[in-house]
């Protein structure tokens, strides 16, 4: 191991990735795509076999596609011996996890121990190779703990032994390829100017401004950016909020707020709050850091808090509707983040269901893609939330007989239910809408009790 097939790489380079997860695979399917060859590592056998034959462990819009031509034509396998794949290799990019501890900072394990495997790799390889950080770690993290685990178990020092750089993913789960295909910027950090030189012969045919910059600042880059955009999006639902009391659409005044451009459009949609691998967790990791590094914050922590709430504002507006919730039938739709992944990491489905669990609701819940169906509920059973809560193979069968729905992303089949529908199925047609997934004029013409966040909810 590795096998890779002779001739079949071209002008292409030899990467290795270390890490399966969402941003392992999308960076091999992008690499693939421009014709390079790449070695998939994981510690998961089954994860390595799947990608073996050509399969996807995680649910991606075209991932699987491009993985699979790239085993047929010889330019992809996965193996669990990463050693083995850093001497095949000219370039290992580091895509593990790095998850929040319980005081808020990132949990290193992963990323230190891919680290001492690079180094092993290359202690026994010939010529210059560079080690790239691509998952997402708090500035200082690649220089003061990547780099002496390498040089310890390599015998090398950076800078002459091998290259280092930085170079953090900006992707949306359900457009990841897009994004990483056609990306707004690429930020390139390097220990020194050969490994950004080096990166850069990889980085052809990518139509994107490219920044080059030290270590520490592209780290920093990708926090202040999901920092940035959470921002946006708490900033809007708390204004939703406001709009909600006062009878005002949310949508119309960010709809105006947008066109200002030195706002823009973007992440102004205000709803149950966000989710995912990035914004809580990056957040979180920040606001640690800096409290380490002893300064003072105050927005940080405000964004972190009023997205902790936001996801009860849709529970509120249910039981506005009812004199209670004990016994009522409650259809929870959307259990992913959002539409068209199977993650549930952070979504606000669940602190919605651990709420009308919480307030005696009979819960039925369901997702278009069914792994997310099975993530969401063994996330559940893992709180060991008391209460009934069936999952439901399709939005008609959750909705069947429920008192009232609450909607928690905007996926396609939500967005396609008809009124009539609605009320044929439900008991009582009252919709709380997260994600202003439906049409409110159009519910409220056909007799549905519509309400959402930020909507004239009076």
């Amino acid at each position: 191991m590795p096998h890779l097939k002779k001739g079949a790489v071209k002008a292409g380079r030899r990467i290795s990735i270390f890490g399966m997860g969402y941003v392992g695979l999308v960076t091999a399917a992008t690499f693939l795509r421009k014709g390079h060859a790449v070695v998939l590592i994981d510690v998961l056998k089954d994860r390595v076999e799947m990608v073996n034959r050509g399969r996807c462990p995680i649910f991606e819009p075209g991932v699987e596609k491009v993985l699979a031509k790239g085993v047929r034509a010889g330019r992809l396998e996965a193996t669990m011996d990463g050693t083995a794949a850093v001497r095949s290799t000219d370039f290992s990019f580091i895509c593990v996890g790095t998850p929040s501890k319980a005081d808020g900072s990132i949990d290193l394990q992963h990323v230190k121990a891919v680290s001492r495997q690079i180094g092993r790799g290359l202690r026994s390889k010939r010529g210059y190779h560079v080690v790239v950080m691509k998952s997402t770690v708090v500035p200082t993290t690649t220089s003061e703990v990547v780099r002496p685990i390498i040089e310890k178990a390599s015998g090398r020092k950076a800078g002459r032994g091998f290259g280092l750089a930085v170079n953090p993913e900006f992707l949306k789960e359900g457009e990841a390829l897009q994004d990483s295909t056609r990306p707004d910027r690429i930020v390139v950090g390097g220990l020194d100017e050969k490994s950004i030189e080096t990166m850069l012969t990889i980085l052809k045919g990518f139509d994107a401004p490219i920044i080059m910059t030290d270590l520490g600042t592209a780290e920093m880059i990708k926090y202040a950016s999901n920092t940035f955009l959470a921002a946006k999006v708490a900033l809007s639902n708390e204004i939703a909020n406001i709009c909600s009391a006062h009878g005002i659409d949310v949508y119309e005044v960010m709809k105006g707020v947008g066109l200002d451009k030195r706002i823009g459009p973007h992440f102004l949609r205000a709803g149950a709050g966000f989710g995912g691998s990035c914004f809580p967790k990056d957040l979180r990791a920040l606001k640690r850091a800096a409290e380490k590094a002893k300064v003072k914050l105050s927005i940080l922590p405000s964004i972190l808090d009023q997205n902790e709430l936001q996801p009860l504002e849709t529970v509120k507006l249910l039981k506005g509707e009812h004199k209670g919730l004990r016994g009522k039938r409650i259809a929870l739709l959307g259990l992913s983040f959002k539409p068209n992944t199977d993650d549930v990491r952070e979504t606000r489905a669940l602190p919605i269901a651990l709420a009308l669990l919480k307030a005696g609701a009979v819960l039925k819940v369901y997702d278009p893609n069914r792994a997310a169906r099975d993530n969401f509920m063994g996330m559940l059973a893992r709180t060991k939330a008391k209460g009934r809560c069936k999952v439901c193979a399709s939005a008609h069968e959750a909705l069947k007989g429920a008192d009232g729905a609450v909607i928690q992303t905007e996926a396609r089949e939500f967005k396609s239910l008809e009124p009539r529908d609605l009320k044929r199925l439900m008991r009582r047609p009252v919709i709380v809408d997260g994600r202003r997934a439906l049409d409110p004029h159009l519910m409220h013409k056909h007799g549905i009790i519509y309400r959402a966040i930020g909507w004239r909810n009076r």
